[in-house]
Order: structure tokens, then sequence, then C-alpha cells
């Protein structure tokens, strides 16, 4: 028999929860992808907490095939840009298709990854073939790249909830982070988030900007 417990849910008046919504809409809309970081030093406990409110997604068979590995100011940043940057150069000068780079011309990426020296905090993210509801567990996971995309999704919330900015980074091959933060065969390095403040001046491109309507990303039926 399974066991449960009472549901912790607080109904809130229609007024408010549409005005709740609007605002949360209002607030993440302002969120961008920064590519200019400052070294300004953000505390470790706003990145905790980010990370706890990203561990409550929903997983399946709530296993959390999750881990987050956070990267601090220290040598192994210029070993991480460097890793970063010759996968990155090999993109750029052939691995990509003329199509990809054409989707990307008006945004302005190249190579050279900066802020990956510069930020306060680097979280790698990490997809666990196998895990359990428990560490030290061995089972199956079950949907794990939905699990760990929502995860992610709810952690980029959170920190700019907590008033940092964030960029997402997606080097392909990324077998270097798992060797660099000595992660084991069974993880898949899923994604680096950088966080921080936004350097003085930072400017994102008119393009980021374009977010396509209500009416072209959803319908009712």
């Amino acid at each position: 028999m399974t066991d449960t417990r009472p549901l912790d849910f607080t109904e809130k008046p229609l007024a408010e929860m549409t005005a709740e919504a609007k605002a949360f809409y209002e607030d993440i809309r302002k969120r961008r992808t920064v590519r200019e970081f400052s070294g300004r030093e953000v505390p470790r406990e706003i990145i905790e907490h980010a990370i706890l409110a990203a561990g409550t997604a929903p997983s399946g068979a709530n296993h959390q095939p999750w881990h987050f590995t956070v990267i601090g100011k220290g040598a192994i940043r210029k070993q991480l840009r460097e890793a970063a940057e010759a996968e990155e150069k090999a993109f750029y000068e052939g691995k990509a298709s003329t199509e990809w780079l054409e989707a990307l011309e008006p945004l302005g990426t190249d190579d050279h990854k900066p802020y990956l020296e510069i930020a306060p905090w680097i979280i790698a993210v990490f997809a666990q073939r196998r895990g359990g509801v428990t560490a030290g567990e061995s089972k199956k996971n079950y949907y794990v790249n939905e699990s760990v995309g929502i995860a992610c999704g709810m952690l980029l919330t959170a920190l700019h909830r907590a008033g940092l900015v964030t960029l997402t980074h997606t080097p392909n091959p990324m077998t270097f982070v798992s060797e660099i933060c000595g992660r084991p065969k069974d993880e898949k390095p899923y994604m680096l988030i950088v966080a921080g403040y936004p350097a003085d001046g930072a400017r994102v491109p008119e393009h980021a900007l374009i977010k396509k309507p209500l009416g072209d990303i959803c319908d009712f039926i």
C-alpha cells in the first residue's frame, strides 16, 4: 500500500492568482542570456538555495537523476575554459553546418568564452543514467533528459528571481566536463550554467529579444 500524506496547498483568490501570474510573467520576461559577466562575488548561500529549488523538480519515478557540481573561482576555471574553447573552435571552424552558423550569427557568438573564468560561479549539471530516490542506489532512472531539463529550467528561474544573470553553455562533446569535475562514467554532462552579476555596461543582442507571441506558441482546444 502506498504511503500518503495530505497535500500542502492553499487556494488563492482568483484575482490574486491572476495578478501573480501576470507579475511572474513581467519578471521572467526580463530574463536574458548574458555573455558579459562581472567578477563580483555572489554568496554561496544564494547558489545553494537555487539548487535546492531545482532539486524539487518533477522526475521519472522521483529518482531525481541529476547532480550539480558548483565551480567557484580557482585554477580549475582556466582548465575548463581552455577545454570548452577548444571544442567551440572546432565547432565554428568545421563541425557546425552552414545553416547552424547562419542561425547563430545574429547572436554574435564565437569560440571565445572569457566568462568561464570571470563569473563567480559555474554550475555543471550532470544527468544520471542510474540512481534512485536515495543517494547510493543504482537503479535504472527514467525520463532522464526530460527530468534534468525541467530541473535546469527551474534552476535558471531561481537564479533570475534571486537577482542574478545566467548563461547556458552546451559544448559538444562535453566529456571534458566530467573529467575536470571528477564525475563517474554513468553520468552524462548535460549543461554548464554560468551565474553572477552582469558586467557594467553589459549588452544583449537585439535578436535575443524576439519572443514569439502567445498565438504562435499555444492553442486552446
